[in-house]
């Protein structure tokens, strides 16, 4: 039984790799994702290990194991009390002609986060209607709209403006639990419900299919100073303004001497203050750096 639940959302501030070895495509090293959708993720035991690593020297050993569970060595001693999820997408930045960029989405994403909020007893107050028609975006106002058109990449959008309140809801909601709350971030809190866009399903997937960063990298032969043979690659990377999120769910501790309950376990999680972090690979030139937020619901026992 988890005892404690909270919602983490994840915010992109330099380009995040999350790697998935090597690639059978164009692309070397791609980025991880979900199998049937193709929808970009950050795996659970990615996220859990960076936690830990975090708290690591900030918990008492006894409490890190209890939270996290012991070293591999002895992994069979106890499970920790924290349960980590993948972190799904939510909002994913594409160029628009009008106002820069847009933060897009889409029902699908947006039925998902909702389900995976239900989850830790976090639920969002706003409705989700049908989906926008083929060749249509939900819009707020006109930050987006370029003449007539929502046009992004190169792809053009019809405007909807009748589902304008609820982009409005949900962009503020997202605003205002979701985004980091430093002063750095005022303006993004500001712009979120003007540039939210609510795209078809199969747009949107289109778009976190092929709208994502990729890097060419090489190794200079240090004599001839030109590529040395068989070091030319390419990087998958999701774009800075990309905003994920995963659950957290506790139970209380399993290891011997130590009492824990889930919501303190929670709590103290809570307690490292990560307001900013490192995920992914690249680390050594300043890839994969994103802001944290932390959700707590009301405390309460829900079903494992």
């Amino acid at each position: 039984m988890f005892e404690a639940t909270a919602l983490l959302f994840i915010y992109v501030e330099t380009p995040l790799h999350p790697g998935t070895a090597r690639g059978m495509g164009v692309v070397d090293l791609p980025i991880q994702r979900e199998r049937a959708t193709g929808y970009p993720i950050v795996q659970a035991s990615s996220l859990k290990g960076r936690l830990r690593a975090e708290a690591a020297g900030k918990l008492p050993r006894e409490e890190l194991e209890a939270i996290f569970g012991p070293e591999t060595v002895d992994a069979s001693a106890h499970a920790g009390a924290l349960s980590v999820g993948d972190a799904r997408l939510l909002l994913f930045p594409v160029r628009s002609l009008a106002g820069v960029f847009a933060w897009t989405t889409s029902v699908d994403a947006l039925a998902r986060f909702q389900r995976e909020a239900a989850l830790v007893r976090a639920r969002a107050a706003w409705e989700l209607p049908a989906s926008p028609e083929a060749g249509e975006a939900w819009v707020n106002g006109n930050a987006l709209i370029a003449g007539e058109s929502v046009v992004l990449e190169e792809f053009s959008f019809a405007p909807n403006q009748e589902q304008a309140a609820t982009v409005q809801a949900i962009g503020t909601w997202l605003a205002e639990h979701a985004l980091p709350q430093g002063d750095e971030y005022r303006y993004w809190r500001q712009a979120l419900p003007r540039k939210l866009c609510i795209l078809p399903e199969d747009a949107f997937r289109d778009f976190v299919l092929y709208g994502t960063e990729v890097q060419t990298h090489v190794r200079l032969d240090r004599n001839t100073k030109t590529v040395a043979r068989g070091a030319l690659w390419t990087t998958e990377s999701l774009p800075v303004d990309t905003l994920l999120y995963g659950p957290l769910l506790a139970t209380r501790s399993r290891k011997a001497g130590v009492d824990l309950a889930g919501a303190q376990a929670i709590e103290r999680v809570a307690a490292l203050g990560l307001a900013r972090t490192q995920l992914g690979g690249d680390e050594t030139t300043g890839q994969g750096m994103v802001a944290l937020r932390l959700l707590r619901p009301a405390p309460a026992r829900v079903s494992a």
